[in-house]
């Protein structure tokens, strides 16, 4: 079974065109560290919850959108050296390409899937 890392981030509207470059980039280069797959999704229907909420989560100014994304790795041992050469590539370092976002706002983990249904289940 795959591993996942998760991430939510609040991205101001008028970075996401800057945002998109970044994550088109990012998404390359995790795949050259071994991820199998790389997806990046903008809000489109998550509301403002009474308690939590995806909003809620990242504290969402009203002039951002949420942004969800996950990285699939064919395992956690690939992911741990995948992440380990990513945060050592040169391309993502935040001084030559800065984060369109506040990244102190970012929720992000690794997650072990505990049930996996893909389209020939």
């Amino acid at each position: 079974m795959a591993y996942v890392d998760g991430f939510v981030v609040p991205v101001p509207k008028k970075n996401v065109s800057a945002y998109l470059r970044m994550a088109r980039k990012a998404g390359k280069v995790w795949r050259e560290h071994g991820a199998l797959n790389y997806v990046e999704t903008v809000a489109d229907d998550a509301p403002i919850g009474k308690v939590t909420s995806f909003p809620r989560s990242v504290k969402l100014k009203p002039n951002e959108t949420v942004v969800f994304s996950w990285i699939e790795w064919p395992d956690k041992a690939t992911r741990d050296a995948g992440m380990k050469k990513m945060m050592e590539d040169p391309r993502m370092d935040p001084a030559i390409n800065p984060m369109p976002f506040d990244g102190k706002r970012m929720i992000f983990g690794g997650f072990a899937p505990i049930v996996e249904l893909d389209s020939k289940a």
